[in-house]
């Protein structure tokens, strides 16, 4: 069974509408990749380094699932959407298996 993956992306949003305009955009690949929301902002704390104000990390059935749904036309759209009005990182990440 492969690994699940995983995005973490930590960003600062400038403008809130256009931002909710990047949600409404990665709706659909979200699901045509079976994405599921962990952690989507919420209350942080900062405890060592640095980090941005938004922290949202989801889950994908594979690394590959991950990292196809990334490339993806539908996700490119949006993602440019976000990039207009977001600062951070997007990390993808290969999921451990005790």
């Amino acid at each position: 069974m492969p690994k699940k993956g995983y995005w973490i992306g930590n960003m600062d949003v400038r403008d809130a509408a256009i931002y909710e305009k990047y949600r409404a955009a990665n709706a659909k690949p979200f699901a045509a990749y079976d994405a599921k929301f962990l952690v989507r902002g919420g209350t942080q704390q900062i405890r060592e380094g640095s980090a941005h104000s938004r922290t949202v990390v989801i889950e994908f059935p594979s690394y590959a699932d991950a990292v196809a749904c990334y490339e993806s036309p539908g996700y490119q759209g949006a993602k440019d959407i976000r990039m207009s009005v977001a600062d951070g990182s997007l990390i993808i990440i290969e999921g451990y298996e005790s």
